[in-house]
């Protein structure tokens, strides 16, 4: 009888998560606050992939998710062709006026990484700096950013590490609002083994690179003031809680934060570690 039960539970399959009900849910969060206030600090990291990708001008380059910017102004810099897509509106307002400010030509245009409105092998490089990682659906956004690469051309991905501040960050949220039952860990994007099933069966070459960028603020009450207010994900958990919740996951990201901040002037300087990938198409 116990063995019985047993394999019951053993065969009992995984739930599914409504992808259509969590990424309106995401839409709403990524609109919320004002992520380009942390966004523009994270511009180094556009910039490095760039290089990694070894980006030419004249290239035709799309930036899937791209938030406020970052990977499609530093595509832009070095003169290439550049096409940046996001499903939040005011994501891309911020990149346009980042665009205008430094005279650089990029299309901004409101889309889905899992529906892209472009033909095959549209583009010279596909990248995604801290964004593809985000979306509900691994799988298709994967195969969407290859359709859309032509063939010996680039994917570019910039995305945190589970075991990084920002991957104990995710895992510290979720500790306190639980994500749908079923639905991935966007920290997969940030492991070998995951990319290599994503894109492996389509892809002449993977190239990783563990990096870290580095979280300056004043405090660390200024980062967790900053990304309650400003951090959908952030400000959204901290709206899904009472007052007892709130004081506990304000206590929980300040003892994360003390695992690692290495300034001890009082100031914040907590270093979190990130995967570049750069995917050869086949």
């Amino acid at each position: 009888m116990v063995a019985n039960l047993a394999l019951a539970r053993q065969s009992t399959p995984a739930p599914t998560p409504d992808l259509a009900a969590v990424k309106a849910r995401q839409q709403i969060a990524w609109s919320s606050g004002d992520y380009a206030v942390i966004g523009t600090t994270l511009q180094i990291i556009g910039e490095s992939l760039c290089e990694a990708l070894d980006l030419r001008s004249d290239q035709r380059v799309l930036d899937v998710a791209a938030g406020n910017g970052n990977v499609s102004l530093a595509a832009a810099r070095r003169f290439a062709h550049v096409t940046a897509i996001d499903y939040v509106p005011a994501l891309l307002d911020r990149g346009k006026e980042r665009a205008y400010a430094e005279r650089l030509p990029i299309t901004f245009q409101v889309a889905d990484v899992e529906n892209l409105p472009f033909p095959d092998g549209s583009f010279d490089v596909v990248a995604s700096s801290l964004g593809a990682m985000f979306t509900p659906d691994h799988a298709r956004t994967a195969t969407e950013m290859l359709r859309v690469c032509r063939s010996g051309g680039k994917i570019g991905l910039a995305s945190w590490t589970p075991d990084g501040f920002i991957g104990e960050l995710f895992k510290t949220i979720g500790r306190h609002v639980p994500p749908p039952a079923g639905l991935k860990s966007p920290a997969l994007w940030g492991t070998r083994p995951y990319l290599a099933e994503l894109f492996g069966p389509m892809s002449a070459d993977i190239a990783v690179q563990t990096r870290e960028f580095t979280f300056r603020y004043r405090s660390p009450e200024h980062w967790i003031e900053v990304f309650r207010t400003k951090y959908g994900p952030v400000l959204k958990a901290f709206e899904a809680l009472d007052p007892a919740g709130k004081a506990s996951l304000a206590g929980d990201l300040a003892a994360l934060i003390a695992r690692f901040n290495r300034a001890t002037d009082g100031t914040m300087v907590a270093p979190a570690t990130y995967l570049e990938v750069v995917i050869v198409k086949r």
